[in-house]
């Protein structure tokens, strides 16, 4: 198995990375902010009623995209850890 995922199409750099630190930190920001969003506005939407300022529709809306944008974070977060780890073991070797 060769050590490139994919083969070189164009004028890339052999040795261009990621910004693995930038992304882990980003991450690690995001997904507890984007996890308590998703709770405040999801209390708020049950406790919303159709003639509220802001009625349950929006907060619903509000509420499911917090929840989605804190799983991609968390997705994200996790694929960053496992990328360091895999270099931090191959680097040693």
């Amino acid at each position: 198995m060769s050590r490139a995922r994919h083969a070189r199409t164009g004028t890339e750099p052999v040795t261009a990375l990621s910004a693995l630190r930038l992304r882990l930190l980003l991450s690690a920001v995001f997904t507890p902010l984007f996890v308590a969003g998703a709770i405040v506005f999801g209390v708020w939407w049950g406790r919303a009623e159709q003639g509220d300022a802001v009625g349950p529709d929006p907060l619903r809306v509000a509420t499911l995209i917090c929840a989605v944008l804190a799983v991609v974070a968390l997705i994200d977060l996790l694929v960053v850890i496992r990328r360091r780890r895999s270099a931090s073991r191959s680097a040693s070797r």
